[in-house]
């Protein structure tokens, strides 16, 4: 009797060491649903959304706090994604948050740049490096397109000009083909 209490002790500590090592070593680091989400979001930061981010948006429409079409980087591609991985409607993009632009990276014209810095510390990606009072630039590889250092420049030497459409960045238009419904043949 007593073997068998020992033995069922001895199984009890090692199946509780066992879970308390997997539960360690399997931790899943925060939502699953929101890094999904978050993957599909553009990235630019903008926070046009009303977001400071893209973390923070995904954060809020996996808890049902924000709709889907509040992201107009995205654009409708990006909400019809949000629709199939959340098994949602897909609806238009909300015009109270901003209207779908083809996506464009800043260009500082370095005869006008004055070297204020304020344009750099609008970045939130920080793709603009430069000193102060001298010329800035922008690193077009890190520039998201978020428009966040137009307002700040006092001398408006930023544009932003659209990237053109090559191999790397042509994305395929869905639906390419209007799907019209079948009409019944009588």
């Amino acid at each position: 009797m007593i073997a068998a209490i020992l033995v069922m002790a001895l199984g009890a500590v090692v199946l509780g060491a066992a879970l308390g090592y997997a539960a360690v070593r399997f931790r899943v680091e925060g939502d699953p649903l929101v890094e999904k989400i978050d993957a599909i979001l553009p990235q630019t930061q903008c926070g046009q959304c009303g977001f400071p981010g893209c973390k923070p948006y995904a954060t809020a429409i996996a808890k049902g706090e924000a709709e889907i079409n509040q992201c107009p980087p995205g654009g409708e591609e990006g909400i019809r994604k949000l629709a199939d991985l959340l098994g949602r409607e897909a609806k238009p993009l909300s015009a109270e948050h901003g209207v779908e632009k083809p996506k464009s990276v800043a260009v500082i014209d370095e005869n006008l740049c004055i070297g204020c810095t304020l344009c750099i510390q609008a970045c939130p990606v920080d793709a603009i490096v430069g000193a102060a009072k001298q010329m800035h630039t922008v690193v077009d590889s890190l520039c998201t397109g978020c428009e966040l250092c137009l307002p700040p420049c006092p001398v408006d030497c930023i544009a932003m000009v659209p990237i053109a459409e090559t191999v790397e960045t042509w994305k395929w238009r869905y639906p390419v083909i209007p799907i019209k419904p079948r009409q019944k043949v009588a």
